[in-house]
């Protein structure tokens, strides 16, 4: 009788086969197993603000239960336009331009599945966010990739290279700035070429924007569609779930002009049609009145991640710069260490740490192997023992 496992993997088309588990669902399942403070997973332990809180509950008690429209409430639209021009000076219709999807998750998968054919390919930075890759899987399309370059203490988009990838079958270049898992935040000069070879070779761009309320050390972030020829050819997703800590509400959206919205809606509403809706219009409060409580969650971050950080470097790390998101990576090699998925499966176990190996998010497995991310979202007491614990990783690995 053929193992069961085997059979029922052998059921699953070929092309989705690797993403059947993730790093995320390993990681954490050490972590609870030996204990361990999960620094693997970018959720934070927090809640958000109060007043957003308090209007998702008076919704469920007022009946918002059912199915909202399926764009999205009109109210959550409306807010996600306003705060688009406010910040940016992008305008946009909340009517046709704009789409609530369940999660920044669901609006990159509904981009690929609504506007790229089967046999396109699509251009990833890599490391890259894992669910870019299964998307491109199930779209059909064809997925390349080009890698951030180290620069001193950091990472630099290779401009030359991406513009060597592109052939006449790339359809769409997939950008992620402030960047996970790196940190990375693109700046004017990257961002220009990324527009100007979009325009040259016109290229769709989905650019995932889940972080851009989380930079620190005064950068700034520039929206993609905010560059010269850009807007129309441009997919935008971002989401409550970083900037408010909701990871568990999934409200996010996709923005562009209406000739692309109308494809990741025909997507979209066949995978979920709608979600959340007693949390849409608390998330629309929150986009209208709670950008001060952003403010101050950002210093908090910026001042955690400096904390980690240093941590990380006495107990013998060599840790690269972040310049936003909830990520920090440090190398492992001054440890003796090379294989970061060997180094993260172990860690739970001998330090009581869970962290994710880079080399997940890449290709090139071997040129990122001595990179782990570790997330700084954490509570303060909960940073504080996880940093007394790695500070003991030289006598336990």
């Amino acid at each position: 009788m053929a193992d069961s496992s085997n059979s029922r993997q052998a059921r699953t088309v070929a092309r989705l086969r690797p993403f059947a588990s993730t790093i995320f669902a390993e990681m954490t399942s050490l972590a609870v197993e030996h204990g361990a403070i999960n620094l693997g997973q970018g959720f934070p332990d927090t809640d958000g603000p109060s007043e957003m809180l308090e209007v998702a509950r008076r919704a469920i008690a007022d009946g918002v239960n059912q199915y909202p429209p399926g764009s999205g409430m009109p109210a959550l639209r409306t807010a996600i336009a306003a705060d688009r021009s406010a910040r940016y000076g992008l305008h946009h219709d909340p009517d046709t331009e704009v789409l609530v999807t369940v999660g920044a998750t669901e609006a990159i998968s509904a981009a690929l599945l609504g506007l790229v054919e089967p046999g396109d390919e699509v251009l990833l930075t890599e490391p890259y966010y894992d669910s870019y890759a299964a998307s491109v899987a199930m779209a059909g399309a064809t997925r390349r990739t080009v890698p951030l370059t180290r620069s001193g203490s950091g990472f630099v988009l290779d401009v030359d290279a991406l513009r060597s990838a592109v052939t006449d079958r790339t359809r769409m270049l997939v950008v992620n700035t402030p960047h996970n898992p790196t940190g990375t935040v693109y700046d004017d000069d990257a961002l220009a070429a990324i527009a100007e070879l979009a325009c040259e070779r016109d290229l769709l761009v989905l650019s995932d924007e889940v972080y851009e309320h989380l930079v620190f050390d005064g950068r700034h972030h520039t929206p993609v569609a905010s560059l010269p020829g850009m807007a129309e050819r441009t997919i935008t997703v971002s989401s409550a779930a970083k900037t408010f800590n909701v990871t568990g509400w999934k409200i996010g959206w996709a923005i562009g002009p209406r000739a692309l919205i109308d494809g990741v809606r025909a997507a979209k509403q066949f995978m979920t049609f709608v979600g959340g809706a007693p949390f849409q219009p608390a998330v629309a409060h929150a986009l209208t009145h709670e950008q001060p409580w952003v403010a101050s969650m950002r210093e908090d971050l910026q001042r955690k991640r400096t904390l980690l950080s240093g941590a990380l470097v006495e107990a013998g790390f060599d840790v690269l710069d972040s310049a936003g998101t909830y990520f920090v990576c440090a190398d492992i090699t001054p440890l003796g260490f090379r294989d970061g998925v060997s180094f993260c499966r172990s860690l739970p176990e001998k330090v009581g740490v869970a962290a994710v190996p880079v080399s997940v998010f890449v290709d090139d497995t071997p040129a990122w192997n001595h990179l782990v991310r570790f997330a700084f979202c954490k509570r303060d007491d909960v940073l504080a023992e996880a940093v007394r614990r790695l500070h003991g990783i030289g006598e336990e690995l």
